[in-house]
């Protein structure tokens, strides 16, 4: 019974911190929205919120992280591993609603810059995730700068998009940005092989 409402907790965060961001999110909203009595926050959580709040954003940090390593480890052509990334961001918005989005981007928008190590949790988290398309570019020929700079393209479109998707209630954005994004990879894959055949 004791993890259920501790499970509970960490579902109702992770869905308000998507909704509302860490400044819109109270430990009242959490209560409620877990149905959990007052006294079983701090048992669980002697921290408060701010211990809840990381706990929660390391496991959608976490999340994502195999999601986008699973991605990438699927297809030997990084081009075809992005599309489908995009197609899944897409089936994503649309399974939700398009009511949630990046589960940290909303942290990141409110800035709690009084909780340093969330902060750190979540620059750490993009350098991640953009270290790992990097890594993807590079092993699929693609010079290392170029790689970068393509990795930086694929996950700031990601959360605009996514963005742009809940704004507009529609998907159709991030598969045609998802068709562009592959073209370029692809270009930059040919274009090397072109280079290295001189």
């Amino acid at each position: 019974m004791a993890n259920d409402t501790r499970t509970r907790m960490l579902e109702a965060t992770a869905l308000l911190l998507r909704q509302r961001g860490y400044h819109g999110t109270s430990l009242n909203d959490i209560l409620s929205a877990s149905g959990a009595p007052r006294g079983s926050l701090y048992f669980h959580f002697p921290g408060g919120k701010d211990q809840l709040v990381l706990e929660v954003t390391r496991n959608s940090v976490d999340e994502v992280t195999q999601r986008l390593e699973a991605a990438l480890a699927a297809e030997t052509d990084p081009a075809v591993a992005v599309h489908h990334i995009y197609q899944s961001v897409a089936r994503m918005l649309e399974e939700n609603q398009f009511t949630l989005g990046c589960p940290i981007a909303p942290v990141v928008l409110d800035s709690p810059t009084d909780v340093p190590e969330l902060a750190e949790l979540c620059r750490s988290a993009f350098e991640q995730w953009i270290g790992l398309l990097r890594a993807a570019f590079v092993r699929a020929g693609i010079r290392e700068r170029r790689a970068h700079a393509l990795a930086l393209l694929v996950e700031s479109s990601l959360e605009g998009l996514m963005v742009i998707a809940r704004a507009t209630r529609d998907r159709a954005p991030v598969l045609a940005v998802a068709d562009e994004v592959a073209a370029l990879i692809e270009g930059a894959m040919l274009a090397q092989e072109v280079a290295a055949a001189h």
